[in-house]
């Protein structure tokens, strides 16, 4: 079925449909409701914009040109890698408006039900190798930019990743937009246009160091400023109140409004014409300019509601630990909630119809409590502004929100200050104690001869009564939506059982479980060509990239030696292209005959990555006490860990020094060599993710039982081909019973055991003690920094680390064992790649859609054809690289004199302080 020579398939692969199956011929582009066309007056316009553009060689080569000269207004004399790449995007971006205008044109002619995604953080990663490959022209560009000098990998590396969102959060809501597409669904996601990404992560002599991550210093080719779609958002002010018919109606007196800017941003499915829509709204002011204090001599007045508005869209979450900073969350929050709210309702009164109707046309999924504001807008602007009637007004809102919490730890949980919301949204505010109040009434009929009567109600309502007095924002949630539901099944129980338990009394049904998903298009397919090609030539078609369970079909080839080497050869070669990315990046050479040991995600106590380095110190210690005949039976390792902490989280950023530490001690020693590595991966994102990932061989998910929602990087990690070594934890659970415990390394407490183990309050054994002293003693790093984190394990070890870490070192001499057996770790990795259909986020959604959002698909008909149009063949053009890269050097020159400027006590004193900001903790949990 294949062969064992490189790149060599034997066997046909079935073809995609789509419009490059047409590319021969013209397309003409579908006519959706033909009776709103105005033939008289749009005949000659209807003429003109009826063909999609082909996708001919030279039609493509002249579109790039195109726009290299009439769009960037560049010639031929300095048409660089930069420029060129800009061009191509800008020519995917054409094509990919005309399949954005005709799948909203359908969604609106036919009237269906949409889903509004709204989340506050979009992780998208790079755009175009994801849109060419969903639209099928990757070859074809391939073939078009080599005729112009250029290749299209490279080009890939010129796009700068979008600074939209942090974390798994936000990398689940791409996933989602990419699956909603290429189901066909209705659908819009809704999230901030941040002009500055959360930072850009250096590494400075061990240390953390944020640089601003200003992702637009170019412009964003994959966006389309809508400066027709803008709306009013207002702060502060009174609310005046009037009786009209014996009725009380509400007017809100706002004293500052700004102005909410649409960009659009198409999200095209694989293999079909749908093409769907991110929204992100962009803070502008109202008034450009204060001219009378300009004309007064008060400069700094004349741009100071500019200034003011613009910052509520700079940064993704900004610093809350001041009472400004809270201030700016809770503005940037409400302002997407109500500009997202008022596109949704401008929308739906595009047609004549009864506000009953909008729960039929309309689904809102509120990603984490981040934009649960908009429940309270939907009741303002329903109440207030159409004087819809308030219990019509709450059944329609009831229908149409949903909530995903992404949380087991109460603390993670969003609150507002009552004063705070009181002076910034004081309508809203009235409207959460109404709801408070309605609900608090019914509790108390439910439970009202219930002897913890008055504990439920304490435990249910909105507001903390605590001092200051609080809104509860997860409680609303769970209050206003008709559906909540958790992330992974072990995630969902808990919700149900330790975080909401009276709700899930109260509503029954109420709480549902979701398990997360990632994209295979992205993970597999752009991540991995090797793998994605062994997959579509062993099983003869595209297929397992829309159903990934096709892949199990494979698992009688785990014994095929041809198909086991040519899964080899494909790792092998994902870890050669590691290993250049890590000596490029961090100056370290490895080598790919190691186990390549990898964690990567946010840095947190909870997530583990002490535990790791607690691992790392260990074994350097027993390597150091062997003779040189033992250490050649050890098998060689390449720790690597990435992931950002938090600029407010001391601990994390000192775990992120201490494996700095360690690697500056092992990577030097000549005794150990090539037996162990460690390298700390700098500024970790999507891109960078997709060349980790492939290249791993061992996935360390370890974080406490009970601690991690679900997780994604695991599902990622095993679809390429790692072997998990985890907790029971998360997705963890689920990823066990579909790949089979034999084909994953589980250790550590299960999470019924955490608490009493907690009280237990264990001791260091003696093994766990020599690590300590090692760091204690100044052997790695500076125990002044370090000491703290061994201080709090040994003193309040709230992530059980002294209880896990000898099932942990177990767990490791094991992964050496399998390791050592090739053929057996083979079998491992083939099995667990081949069985993750479960995790493909296109059942996720499908599982939304029907239980829900009770939404249906939408197929987006496709073209009809004629005969073939000519086309334009541009000449070849020579690239001006070479003034580019001189342009970066001088860049990273200037950049290098700045972190050489910093004076190492600076870098010293961002570790000095150990009265972090408990708040930056509990963010950096959700």
């Amino acid at each position: 079925m294949i062969s064992t020579s490189s790149g060599t398939f034997l066997g046909s692969t079935e073809g995609r449909r789509s419009r490059t199956d047409l590319t021969a011929q013209k397309q003409f582009r579908p006519e959706f409701n033909p009776t709103v066309r105005e033939e008289s007056t749009n005949q000659k316009l209807w003429e003109l914009m009826a063909e999609y553009i082909d996708s001919e060689i030279p039609t493509i080569q002249s579109s790039i040109v195109s726009h290299v000269e009439y769009t960037l207004a560049r010639t031929r004399f300095n048409f660089d890698k930069n420029a060129c790449y800009r061009a191509a995007a800008l020519s995917i971006r054409d094509r990919l408006i005309e399949s954005w205008n005709d799948s909203q044109q359908l969604f609106t002619a036919e009237d269906y039900k949409r889903v509004y995604y709204m989340s506050l953080e979009f992780l998208m990663g790079r755009s175009m190798q994801n849109a060419l490959v969903n639209l099928n022209l990757e070859s074809r560009y391939r073939e078009a930019l080599e005729e112009l000098g250029y290749k299209l990998e490279e080009l890939y590396e010129e796009e700068v990743d979008p600074g939209l969102g942090n974390g798994g959060l936000g990398r689940l809501a791409a996933c989602f937009l990419d699956s909603l597409a290429t189901l066909d669904y209705p659908a819009w996601g809704y999230g901030i246009r941040y002009d500055y990404g959360i930072f850009r992560q250096k590494i400075i002599k061990g240390y953390q160091v944020e640089m601003p991550d200003y992702w637009l210093a170019q412009m964003n080719p994959w966006e389309i400023e809508r400066t027709d779609v803008a709306y009013d958002i207002h702060f502060g002010g009174w609310v005046e109140k009037k009786h009209e018919n014996g009725q009380e109606f509400c007017t809100w007196h706002p004293d500052e409004t700004v102005k909410a800017v649409a960009y659009d941003s198409p999200i095209p499915g694989f293999d079909t014409f749908n093409t769907i829509n991110l929204r992100l709204w962009k803070a502008r002011p109202t008034n450009e300019f204060d001219f009378q204090s300009f004309n007064q001599g008060d400069y700094f007045k004349a741009i100071e509601a500019r200034q003011r508005a613009e910052y509520i869209t700079s940064v993704l979450y900004p610093n809350d630990s001041t009472t400004s900073g809270k201030e700016l969350r809770l503005k940037q929050q409400y302002f997407f909630c109500s500009a997202t709210i008022q596109d949704v309702i401008r929308r739906f009164l595009k047609k004549d119809r009864t506000w009953d109707e909008l729960p039929s046309k309309v689904a809102i999924q509120l990603n984490d409590t981040h934009p649960s504001i908009s429940i309270p807008e939907l009741l303002r602007i329903l109440v207030d502004n159409y004087r819809v009637p308030w219990q019509k007004a709450w059944n329609i809102a009831y229908k149409i929100f949903s909530y995903t919490n992404h949380t087991v730890m109460p603390e993670a949980l969003e609150k507002w200050g009552v004063d705070l919301l009181g002076r910034l949204l004081p309508r809203h505010l009235e409207i959460i104690y109404l709801i408070n109040h309605i609900f608090m009434e019914q509790v108390y009929k439910k439970f009202h001869n219930h002897p913890q009567r008055d504990y439920f109600m304490g435990c249910m309502s909105l507001v903390e009564e605590s001092n200051p007095k609080m809104i509860k924002m997860a409680n609303l949630c769970m209050v206003a939506s008709h559906a909540v539901n958790g992330v992974a099944e072990i995630h969902t129980g808990l919700v149900k059982d330790k975080l909401f338990p009276h709700y899930n009394h109260y509503f029954e049904g109420k709480i549902r479980n979701k398990t997360n998903g990632v994209t295979p298009r992205r993970w597999i397919h752009c991540s991995n060509p090797g793998l994605s090609k062994l997959w579509t030539a062993s099983l003869g078609s595209y297929a397992w990239l829309t159903d990934l369970d096709k892949l199990k079909e494979l698992l009688p080839m785990v014994e095929n030696t041809d198909f086991k080497e040519h899964f080899a050869r494909v790792k092998r070669e994902n870890k050669e292209r590691l290993a250049k990315w890590i000596k490029k990046e961090c100056g370290i050479e490895v080598s790919t005959e190691a186990l390549f040991d990898v964690q990567v995600k946010r840095i947190h106590e909870y997530k583990r990555q002490h535990l790791f380095a607690l691992y790392m110190i260990y074994r350097y210690i027993s390597l150091k006490e062997m003779s040189p005949a033992q250490r050649q039976n050890m098998v060689k390792r390449v720790f690597m860990v990435g992931g950002k902490a938090a600029p407010g989280y001391i601990a994390a950023k000192k775990i992120i020094k201490l494996i700095t530490s360690i690697g500056d001690v092992v990577n030097k020693d000549p005794e150990i060599g090539d037996l162990m590595k460690v390298v700390f991966l700098p500024n970790y994102c999507v891109s960078n993710a997709q060349i980790i990932i492939p290249g791993t061989d061992l996935s360390q998910q370890i974080s406490t039982a009970g601690t991690e929602a679900s997780g994604t990087s695991n599902m990622k990690f095993v679809m390429n081909g790692a072997v998990i070594i985890g907790t029971m934890d998360g997705a963890n659970v689920e990823i066990v019973e579909e790949i089979g415990r034999d084909n994953i390394i589980i250790f550590g407490a299960q999470i019924e055991e955490v608490d009493g183990i907690r009280q237990r309050r264990e001791q260091a054994g003696s093994r766990l003690r020599k690590c300590f002293d090692y760091i204690r003693n100044g052997n790695i790093g500076n125990p002044r920094e370090l000491c703290s984190l061994i201080d709090t394990l040994e003193n309040n070890d709230v992530y059980i680390v002294k209880h896990d870490f000898y099932p942990y070192l177990e767990a490791q001499e094991k992964a050496d064992r399998l390791y050592k057996n090739q053929d057996e770790w083979l079998k491992m990795s083939i099995t667990g790649a081949l069985s993750m259909g479960k995790f493909s986020s296109d059942r996720t959604i499908n599982e939304y859609a029907a239980d829900i959002w009770d939404l249906e698909k939408v197929k987006i008909p496709a073209p009809s054809t004629s005969a073939i149009g000519r086309v334009r063949s541009q000449p070849n053009l020579l690239p001006a690289d070479e003034k580019l890269q001189k342009r970066r050097a001088s860049i990273q020159e200037k950049e290098a004199v700045i972190i050489k400027a910093i004076p190492d006590e600076v870098l010293e004193k961002s570790l000095a302080d150990d009265r972090e900001d408990p708040e930056a903790r509990n963010q950096e949990a959700v």
